[in-house]
C-alpha cells in the first residue's frame, strides 16, 4: 500500500510540480461517480424498469436546459452556498444573483476536489445529468415536472437578462437624445 501511495506521489509531484493538484482526491470523486452510475444501473436492473431504447428529443431537450440551469444554481447561486461553504470560500459576487468562490486548499485532497466540483457548473452538470436522466427511468412524471421548473427557470433568466439588456439599450438611447438636444438647440 505505501509503494502504490508512493507512486501516487510521483505522479502527483510530476503532473504539476508548482501547482497542487488533487488527484487522489479526483479519483475519490471519479470512483463515487462510477459508483453512483453503478448503483443506479443495477437498481435499474433490479427493479426492471424499462430503460428506453432510445431517449425521446423533448426529453433531451427538457433533461438539457433543466441540467444547465440546475448546475447553475447549485454551483453559483447565493442561496445554495451554504452547500459549498464547507468546500469553498466567497470571493466577489459574480452579478445576476451569482457569487464566484475560491476552492479551500487546506484539510483533505478529497475536500479540495468537492470544492472545485460543487463550484463548477460544467463539472457538477455530469452528475446532474446523471440525476436527472436516471430519474426518467425511475420517477419519469416527477423527474419531468421538477425538470420542467428548472427549464422554465432558464428560460426566464435569459428573458429577464434580455430585458435588461433592452432597458439599458433604451436608457442609453434616451441619455444620447438629450445629450443631442442642447447641441440642436445652440446650433438653431
Amino acid at each position: 500500500m505505501s509503494s502504490v501511495r508512493g507512486r501516487l506521489n510521483r505522479l502527483r509531484r510530476d503532473y504539476a510540480p508548482h501547482e497542487h493538484r488533487p488527484l487522489d482526491g479526483y479519483v475519490a470523486t471519479m470512483g463515487a461517480f462510477g459508483l453512483l452510475a453503478g448503483s443506479l444501473a443495477a437498481a435499474a436492473k433490479l427493479t426492471a424498469k424499462p430503460v428506453p431504447d432510445r431517449p425521446a428529443t423533448a426529453d433531451i431537450v427538457l433533461i438539457s436546459i433543466a441540467t444547465h440551469k440546475l448546475s447553475r444554481l447549485i454551483a453559483k447561486d447565493a442561496i445554495t452556498s451554504p452547500l459549498r461553504a464547507p468546500f469553498t470560500r466567497y470571493a466577489e459576487p459574480g452579478g445576476s444573483g451569482e457569487i464566484n468562490e475560491e476552492v479551500r486548499d487546506q484539510g483533505s485532497s478529497l475536500r479540495h476536489s468537492v470544492g472545485e466540483l460543487v463550484s463548477c457548473p460544467f463539472c457538477l452538470a455530469v452528475w446532474v445529468a446523471t440525476g436527472l436522466t436516471s430519474g426518467l427511468v425511475f420517477a419519469p412524471r416527477l423527474t419531468r415536472l421538477a425538470a420542467t421548473v428548472f427549464t422554465a427557470t432558464a428560460a426566464s433568466d435569459f428573458l429577464q437578462m434580455a430585458y435588461s439588456l433592452a432597458k439599458e439599450a433604451a436608457e442609453g438611447d434616451r441619455q444620447s437624445d438629450e445629450d443631442d438636444r442642447p447641441a440642436l438647440a445652440q446650433a438653431a
